[in-house]
């Protein structure tokens, strides 16, 4: 359905008919007050943040950990659950809407389910299990779920990776160090040492078991590990050396090791907005301090669990789910972009400015997070992606709102109001450029690759390397401020974006589904630092989001492009209103806004729009999840961006096509 030749046709066969002008206003109109409808009383946005039943079925099973279970809570997320499972395919959960069984997610579900009473002769039961077993079995999940297992006591210790706390004593110069991983994977993993080392025990009051789920009884099972080139099996002869030695390491440096955890995640627990501001080190943390004794009135306890209960969603239909994080830097960022040209109406533009007036005071201008170990001598400035994380900044959404402030304190009456705070955001993320020249999420040079292998991250997610779409974003906020000092970390860039580009002219998305997502955030920040849009290698990128193109003029893209980079920009032809927006402003960005490609996305645009009286009237709406947070194993659908993407991509049409030539 996408080749050219299809095209061709599907546009000689198609209504040719022009949108009208008003057509186009009245779109944005209806979008504009809908999305301004959502703004919260103090000037932000925070839309729903979704992901699989892995986190809603682990909310569960952390009430039996503790045994502090809400019996109304666990069946409300019970019943979310058991709408997630795919009956009508596969039997179990998948990733993301439409995927494949992913095998740990319907472990957990199922354990879940029955941790909430459901029987393993119920229907739905009965087919999970039977997808369990087809897979392998419970021993066949991955390291974390294998952890999960054994606190419960479902698998014996050996199948879990060997992980002790006495890694928080490793000097920097080790091959594992704190500093040489992830900030997701920093946080998730301190508490857990905690966890794996003092071989935590649930309390399981129900004494809910899932040995159904095995295919050799777990006590028999001798393949929980499986290896993947030399330095995997290198790692599998550590880990196993490690196991061995364990019963050798005296108790006093096993609880100075244990000590200097706690003491490490307790400054981070970061009051009602929790460690890490996401939910896998909550609950680690929590369940760590259960097992070190704090008892539950203990201030640090009980924050922990009330930033938990924060992360809950409550649909009013008698279901819930537990989000991962929240998302409100982000999407009020966004979601400012997008109506800050929709209308120069007195109400539009004061609620631009409260938004900013909400977003400043969230800057971090005093405390060195993590990041600091890669840039010890750089003074913070940088925006998290939630409410609250100090520790943990990132560059995106630093890139965003900085680049927001810029170009919306020009049209007002006081130029200089956030030049101050966009500077420090400038020089921040200059100076958290990694050598290659490319931007990470959250650190700088987080590139050492063979951690990659060890038995715990079998999931890959354990490094936050530069990534295409990050770096884009941060060449597109430099190039609007303009500075002169940036031009050599601009060159870098420009030079690792040259290297990265894929042969076909597409580029990989890190942070959004998928190269598409990630094409556009290149294009977006080259053509703000004024790079010659006709270069040859620029064109490869143009003319691949046309060739992905559908039929009826929208784009669209599959998570499985993860898995099989063959698919990438497509989607089996299903147009999605997110993703249409996103090649839209690529084009848009490439100055591409008279081509019949355009005018024919816009017009996908304008039908799709929600019509009063359907779900998110005057918005956009689809199911598909949009996002990974780690590429092949977790993904994520953010609800907001079918409500800011698709209206934004219509005010930048009409903002060029009306005949301003504006980049901003």
């Amino acid at each position: 359905m996408e080749s050219s030749s299809l095209l061709a046709s599907a546009i000689a066969d198609s209504d040719s008919r022009d949108f009208e002008a008003t057509d186009l206003d009245q779109a944005i109109e209806r979008a504009r007050e809908a999305l301004l409808a959502l703004q919260q009383p103090d000037g932000h946005w925070c839309f729903e943040f979704e992901t699989d039943c892995t986190i809603s079925a682990e909310y569960i099973l952390m009430m039996h950990f503790l045994d502090e279970i809400d019996d109304v809570l666990q069946e409300k997320l019970a019943r979310y659950i058991r709408l997630k499972q795919r009956q009508d395919t596969h039997g179990g959960w998948p990733l993301y809407q439409d995927g494949a069984l992913d095998l740990s997610c319907t472990v957990k579900a199922y354990y879940a389910l029955k941790a909430a009473g459901d029987v393993p002769e119920m229907p739905h039961m009965r087919r999970a299990r039977e997808a369990i077993l087809a897979q392998g079995g419970a021993a066949k999940s991955n390291a974390f779920t294998r952890i999960l297992l054994a606190m419960f006591e479902q698998v014996p210790w050996r199948a879990a990776p060997y992980v002790p706390v006495e890694i928080m004593l490793f000097p920097r110069w080790a091959p594992f160090h704190l500093d040489k991983i992830s900030y997701w994977a920093r946080t998730t993993m301190v508490p857990l040492l905690i966890l794996c080392s003092l071989k935590a025990r649930a309390k399981n009051p129900r004494n809910v078991d899932v040995r159904e789920l095995f295919v050799v009884p777990p006590e028999q099972e001798r393949h929980y590990f499986s290896s993947k080139g030399f330095v995997n099996k290198l790692f599998l002869v550590l880990d196993k050396l490690g196991r061995a030695c364990d019963p050798l390491i005296p108790n006093s440096v096993r609880q100075k090791a244990v000590k200097k955890a706690e003491q490490w995640f307790l400054p981070r627990l970061n009051g009602e907005d929790g460690l890490g501001a996401i939910f896998p080190p909550m609950v680690n943390a929590l369940e760590a301090m259960t097992l070190l004794g704090y008892p539950k009135d203990h201030p640090a306890r009980a924050t922990c669990l009330k930033s938990l209960q924060k992360l809950i969603v409550d649909r009013g239909d008698g279901t819930a789910y537990c989000q991962p994080c929240v998302s409100p830097v982000w999407d009020t960022g966004w979601a400012a972009m997008a109506l800050l040209r929709a209308s120069s109406d007195e109400a539009t533009q004061a609620a631009v400015t409260r938004a900013l007036d909400w977003l400043a005071p969230l800057q971090e201008l005093e405390l060195k997070g993590d990041w600091a170990a890669q840039a010890p001598d750089l003074a913070p400035g940088g925006w998290a992606f939630q409410y609250a994380n100090a520790y943990y900044p990132d560059l995106d959404d630093t890139a965003v709102i900085a680049g927001l402030m810029h170009v919306a304190q020009r049209n007002t009456g006081e130029p200089e109001k956030y030049r101050e705070r966009i500077e420090r955001a400038a020089d921040w993320l200059v100076g958290m450029q990694s050598d290659n020249g490319g931007f990470a999420a959250f650190d700088r040079n987080n590139t050492h690759y063979h951690i990659n292998q060890i038995p715990f991250a079998d999931h890959g997610a354990m490094l936050d390397p530069p990534t295409e779409d990050v770096s884009g974003r941060v060449l597109a906020f430099l190039g609007v401020l303009k500075r002169e000092q940036d031009n050599e970390a601009i060159r870098r860039c420009v030079a690792y974006l040259q290297q990265a580009q894929l042969p076909d002219g597409s580029y990989w998305g890190r942070w959004g589904t998928n190269y598409i997502y990630g094409t556009w955030s290149v294009l977006a920040g080259l053509s703000l630092i004024g790079e010659d849009m006709s270069q040859p290698w620029i064109r490869k990128s143009i003319d691949w989001l046309k060739a992905k193109q559908h039929a009826d003029g929208g784009w669209g893209e599959t998570n499985d492009s993860y898995l099989d980079p063959t698919l990438r920009g497509s989607n089996g032809g299903v147009s999605t209103a997110h993703t249409t927006a996103w090649a839209l402003l690529g084009l848009l960005a490439a100055g591409e806004y008279a081509c019949e490609a355009v005018r024919r996305g816009i017009q996908w645009l304008l039908d799709d729009q929600q019509a009063a009286g359907e779900r998110e009237a005057g918005l956009w709406y689809h199911p598909s999840y949009n996002a990974p947070g780690f590429p092949r194993v977790f993904y994520l659908k953010y609800h907001g961006y079918t409500a800011y993407f698709p209206l934004w991509a219509l005010v930048r049409y009409r903002q060029l096509s009306s005949g301003s030539r504006s980049q901003s």
